[in-house]
């Protein structure tokens, strides 16, 4: 009985060093000047947004951990307050997180968000982007959204990363970014 117990725990050891591995792999191959991965994912208003859709365009990805929270809605509602400036600078916005696209759609109404929002419940361009990993709340661990933000030239590579992102003056940050590039 023992034995088995141990070779159970060693195994969910073993797993959770996969994941861990795994998900620190997902962000270490997401470098600067690499090309960005291609996505297709369902968007608010019913339809689909892809990579491909902003060839020629500047792109920013902000990854956030759940629509209609605090720090979720402060950042979008930022990022909306500078659609223009992000627009003068040939710069497209998107928002994504795990949620629904229904549940997209109603945090865009709420808070009158311009920028579009993508939903990825899947978690696989999340993964791509090293934007879904281990996270901790209040002494318990388990896998989330990884808030991050992606720069992407007009060509498809990858100018800047912001791993942990700070939500107070990050649309800012991000704007003077994409403006330089």
């Amino acid at each position: 009985m023992q034995q088995t117990a141990a070779g159970s725990q060693a195994k969910i050891a073993n797993l959770s060093a996969k994941k861990a591995g795994a998900s620190a792999a997902a962000r270490s191959a997401l470098a600067e000047g690499a090309t960005a991965p291609s996505f297709r994912l369902p968007r608010d208003g019913g339809s689909t947004v892809s990579l491909g859709d902003f060839a020629g365009r500047k792109l920013v990805l902000f990854f956030y951990p759940r629509a209609d929270t605090p720090g979720c809605t402060k950042e979008a509602i930022d990022f909306t307050r500078l659609s223009d400036a992000f627009a003068e600078s040939r710069t497209a916005v998107l928002g994504v997180s795990a949620d629904p696209p229904k549940a997209q759609e109603a945090f865009r109404n709420k808070h009158q968000l311009s920028v579009p929002l993508a939903s990825d419940e899947t978690h696989e361009m999340l993964q791509a982007y090293g934007a879904w990993g281990e996270k901790s709340m209040y002494g318990r661990t388990f896998q989330g959204i990884l808030r991050t933000t992606v720069l992407i030239d007009a060509a498809g590579r990858i100018i800047r990363i912001w791993r942990h992102v700070r939500v107070d003056g990050h649309a800012d940050e991000v704007l003077a970014a994409a403006q330089a590039a």
